[in-house]
């Protein structure tokens, strides 16, 4: 049983051996806190009825519990009496045994059939009540006998003979048993009223005991009563002899030498306790397998039915555990707003210890698998890993956020579970730190496995080595305190036995955490390590009963969990631990009760006392989340009355929806607005690269051959390079700005500004992925090359249109240049005298500079586009007689903008002269002194943007377009799994109100039904 400010739970237990017989006995390993429950707690006096709410947390119910007792023998006061009636009657008794034979064949009759009678009703009456586990057997398991004839599967058994040869000899157990009633016999032989009850109990059990000899609970039952009855004989010849007044102390003198007799006689009793130690150990090991047995077929016989619920006769969906309902709170609580998270007093075990202490061999041990990564002294453990425990027909591990099934009996899936959690240990953990407090969610399922919910937390470290981050130790002390922190919390503190207690860590950290050991269970690791290496076992005693450390407990326990091989499997940890407690001088000299020991002994502690955690907290955290809701749904009615409450995932899937219907407006825009828009934006683009670099540089020729000859020249060159990729961009930057447009003006249509950052995301990172397709270029560039080659004008419309367009280009380009040259003179006589402003020093050198060139253009109007050096040499001498000091570049650069400026002006009026040129044009300018070959150029200009808007036009609205829709939606879809992103793109404290809301109904929905499972199991 578990202690309690270290007192023992029962009396019995205690005064089961005499301190004053010197015997030592051998108790079972496991179960044997069950097995004394049924046979002394049933009848024994409770110390304290007023017990604390966590001290029976250890109980462990079974069915066995419930076996039908005999009454215990009588006391030996009334043995006394007894005895004495037989002394005076003794003729009386010799004639009725004479004349017993006579009515022996009567008696067998009717004796027989009271006996069978009896031995029915109480074999009826010992089977456990099952009616609280209806639960786990599946609806159709009761329709079975409609379908199934239970007449043939009974035929089909084998026969009582065949599996009473699978039994264990009765015959010799019941020697054994004599030998031990004669072992108690001779060594009470000085007490007769003893020796009279014993004969008279061992008689008057002989004949009922027949009755039990006849299958497995038969013999199970038998083997429980001769140990009760043998365990009241050492009970009662251990109160007879302490009753026995002391002997009057003689004078003093010398100790006498024990004479020869007196030495026989005590090694006599040394032997008879030996033997009476071996038998009752082998006795008490043979229930305990007998119940292993049973437990067994019974797991046996629920994988059966769990199976076939599996398959599912009628393909009906199976209904969740009542562990899964409790772990799926779990989860939801763990992904909840951290400014919740201190309402989360929900109970689970949390595992804490030392680095290396074995938490999660431990861990192992109650899920029945190696399912953590191994290391030799390095830290393993980087993350809280939660643990779900619950019973199935296989057993598998399966994450909360993958369907994968890991089959543990299968070594090549345990060691990709085990690589799988390495890897998320290690993705949670963010650069430059070493442990992360990301939970990793992980269920077990199995056959015979506790059901319960445990929390790995990483070991506790006193010192940060290398390759650690600085704050390592803190972190994990934070992480530890955070779960231990909660009021409902098992704490399951770790310590390594075989390093000395006064090096650990963890103990005052529990300590702190919960000052008197209410929820606190503790757990000595490595006890054969201990025991090997400590000078006094005794140590190890005090520390199971809490007497070594400040720290106090619900309960001590200590376990092996294998020899340290990383290669060991379950199974074979399991026997070394047997194996080594069978053997062990811890329990032969009574240091650790049989209770305290093994993985399983814990484990069953463990899962009691999470369960009565759970019942009794439960329900006040069902109201605290109630009241949650409640202030959350408030708020929201008074901040937000006419809004539905949408969380993030759903305004998400409305802003989605509003991107679309925005990208598919883009369908709907008119070839003409596109065209123009094109045609538009691509003059603008190219036409600096025209005047400067085609039209400029071709008028300087002397007749109209040159003049074609130079145009046609750089318009091919202009084609093969430039002209397709900036028609493309256009195309691009066109497509981009409609885009944006159509979003803004949806903008002003009731739009919810709670979608902007999330759209101008989405806009960015789909032109960002949106690539013009490559062979629209070639394409593009044979129709520009065709339309480019076209002189033919072919009425007068189109003349008419050309020597618009080519005005309005010079006209253009001429403002810009005089702006330009206004900007590098400075303000003129005017604006000086009525603005009050001044001319810089570099102004002044360019006005006189300005001033000196319009003398020599005025001299030399056909002069080319450049300064000749010796002109340049004349300007300067110039200026500088006028005391004006000018360098040959300002000189150049100011040439520029002005023959630019007189370039421009004899354009325009010749383009006005050019505006009654049809005629001579459609005559190919014969007999005609007027050449407007500069018309003809703006025209095949005009016709290769209008060719190019219509060619990207089409291009647009055939492929790009929906180019552009489908890059959106894959923006949406990648935004959409991408819980971080919609995190920052979609916030406010609308969002954040709306998701508490989810949050916290999901939380109390779930909780009451795990809370209406949970009474219907009660």
């Amino acid at each position: 049983m578990l202690r309690v400010g270290g007192k023992a739970g029962c009396m019995a237990c205690r005064n089961l051996v005499s301190t004053n017989m010197g015997v030592r006995f051998l108790v079972p390993l496991q179960k044997l806190h069950p097995l004394s429950r049924a046979i002394h707690h049933r009848y024994s006096g409770n110390a304290n009825p007023q017990r604390g709410p966590h001290r029976t947390a250890a109980r462990y119910f079974t069915s066995m519990s419930r076996l039908p007792m005999r009454p215990p023998k009588p006391p030996p006061g009334s043995g006394g009496r007894n005895y004495q009636q037989q002394r005076n009657f003794w003729v009386a008794r010799l004639a009725a045994r004479l004349l017993k034979l006579r009515y022996l064949f009567l008696g067998t009759a009717v004796g027989g059939g009271y006996t069978a009678k009896k031995t029915y009703d109480e074999w009826k009456d010992m089977l456990p009540d099952l009616s609280e586990y209806n639960w786990v057997i599946p609806d159709f398991v009761w329709e079975l006998s409609e379908q199934i004839d239970f007449d043939k599967l009974a035929k089909a058994l084998p026969e009582m003979e065949e599996i009473s040869k699978l039994l264990p000899d009765l015959d010799k157990i019941g020697e054994n048993f004599t030998f031990l009633k004669s072992l108690l016999s001779s060594e009470t032989s000085g007490d007769p009223p003893l020796k009279a009850t014993d004969s008279s109990a061992a008689a008057s059990q002989d004949a009922s005991d027949r009755q039990y000899k006849k299958g497995l609970l038969g013999e199970l039952i038998l083997i429980q009563q001769q140990i009760q009855r043998h365990e009241e004989e050492v009970r009662r010849a251990a109160a007879a002899n302490s009753a026995r007044p002391p002997p009057p102390e003689p004078a003093p003198s010398p100790p006498p030498n024990p004479s020869p007799l007196q030495q026989k006689r005590k090694s006599s009793d040394k032997e008879k306790v030996d033997q009476l130690q071996e038998e009752l150990l082998r006795t008490q090991l043979k229930y305990q397998r007998m119940l292993e047995r049973l437990e067994k077929e019974n797991k046996e016989l629920r994988k059966v039915v769990l199976q076939k619920d599996d398959k599912g006769i009628h393909q009906r969906k199976v209904k969740k555990s009542l562990i899964d309902l409790y772990s799926e709170v779990l989860d939801i609580l763990s992904d909840y707003d951290a400014n919740y998270n201190t309402q989360d007093h929900l109970p689970r075990v949390v595992v804490v210890g030392d680095q290396s202490a074995g938490k999660t061999s431990v861990l192992e041990m109650i899920a029945q698998a190696r399912i953590f990564p191994r290391g030799s002294g390095e830290m393993m453990t980087r993350s809280p890993v939660k643990v779900t425990l619950s019973e199935g027909p296989h057993h598998v591990a399966i994450f909360k956020d993958s369907g994968r099934e890991f089959d543990l009996t299968k070594e090549e899936d345990l060691s990709a579970l085990r690589h799988e959690i390495e890897l998320r240990m290690r993705k949670s953990v963010k650069e430059g730190q070493t442990v992360s407090s990301e939970t990793i969610s992980l269920s077990v399922k199995g056959p015979g496995i506790q059901r319960m919910v445990l929390v790995d937390l990483p070991g506790v470290i006193s010192t940060v080595t290398t390759g650690m981050a600085s704050d390592t130790k803190e972190t994990i002390f934070s992480i530890s305190k955070a779960y231990m922190q909660n009021p409902n919390a098992i704490i399951l503190c770790i310590q390594d036995g075989s390093v000395d207690a006064e090096r650990s860590i963890v103990t005052d950290l529990v300590s702190q955490m919960d000052p008197q050991g209410k929820r606190t269970i503790f757990v000595l690791t490595k006890v054969d390590l201990a025991e090997k290496n400590l000078a006094s076992p005794s140590r190890i005693q005090q520390i199971v009963e809490g007497k070594l450390f400040p720290m106090k407990a619900l309960g001590y326990f200590a376990v092996v969990t294998g020899k340290g091989s990383t290669g060991e499997s379950i199974e074979s940890i399991k026997d070394y631990e047997e194996d080594f407690f069978q053997s062990s001088r811890l329990l032969r000299d009574g240091m650790l009760k049989a209770h305290q020991v093994t993985t399983k002994n814990l484990s069953l502690a463990v899962s009691d006392c999470f369960w009565k955690m759970v019942r009794e907290s439960v329900e006040q955290q069902a109201d605290v989340f109630k009241a949650s809701r409640f202030n959350l749904e408030t708020e929201w009615k008074n901040n937000y009355p006419r809004l539905r409450e949408l969380d993030r995932n759903e305004l998400y899937e409305k802003a989605k929806n509003e991107i679309l219907d925005e990208v598919i407006s883009l369908s709907q825009v008119t070839p003409q607005h596109w065209e123009a828009i094109l045609q538009k934006k691509l003059w603008e683009r190219v036409s600096t690269h025209v005047i400067e670099n085609i039209y400029l540089p071709a008028a300087q020729t002397m007749d109209s051959g040159t003049f074609n000859t130079t145009v046609d020249i750089k318009l091919k060159q202009w084609t093969d390079k430039q002209l397709p990729h900036k028609a493309l961009e256009v195309a691009w930057e066109t497509l981009q700005e409609e885009f944006a447009r159509f979003m803004a003006e949806y903008k002003g249509k009731d739009q919810d500004d709670i979608f902007d950052k999330l759209k101008e995301a989405v806009k960015d990172e789909s032109i960002k992925r949106h690539k013009w397709n490559e062979r629209a270029m070639d394409s593009l560039r044979v129709i520009q090359h065709n339309a480019l080659e076209d002189r033919s004008i072919t009425d007068k419309p189109q003349w008419d249109a050309a020597i618009q367009f080519m005005e309005e280009t010079l006209q253009s380009r001429l403002k810009d240049t005089e702006s330009v040259i206004r900007d590098m003179v400075g303000p003129d006589w005017k604006e000086r005298w009525l603005n009050w402003k001044n001319r810089t020093a570099d102004q002044h050198i360019r006005n006189e500079t300005k001033n000196e060139l319009d003398r020599l253009l005025k001299l030399h109007d056909d002069h080319t586009a450049y300064l000749a050096n010796d002109e340049v040499t004349t300007v300067r001498k110039n200026l500088e007689g006028r005391g004006v000091e000018v360098d040959p570049v300002l000189i150049k650069d100011t040439w520029h903008q002005l023959y630019r400026r007189h370039f421009l002006q004899k354009a325009l009026a010749h383009c006005n002269l050019c505006k009654r040129g049809f005629y001579y044009y459609q005559r190919h300018f014969v007999d005609s002194e007027l050449e407007c070959n500069d018309v003809v150029l703006f025209w095949r200009i005009q016709r290769m943007l209008v060719i190019t808007a219509n060619t990207l036009r089409q291009q647009l609205t055939n492929n790009e377009v929906r180019r552009m829709e489908k890059n959106v939606k894959e923006v949406l879809e990648d935004f959409g799994e991408d819980t971080e992103k919609k995190t920052q793109l979609i916030t406010g404290r609308r969002v954040q109100l709306a998701e508490d809301l989810k949050k916290v109904r999901e939380i109390q929905e779930k909780l009451e039904a795990f809370i209406e499972a949970l009474h219907k199991e009660k």
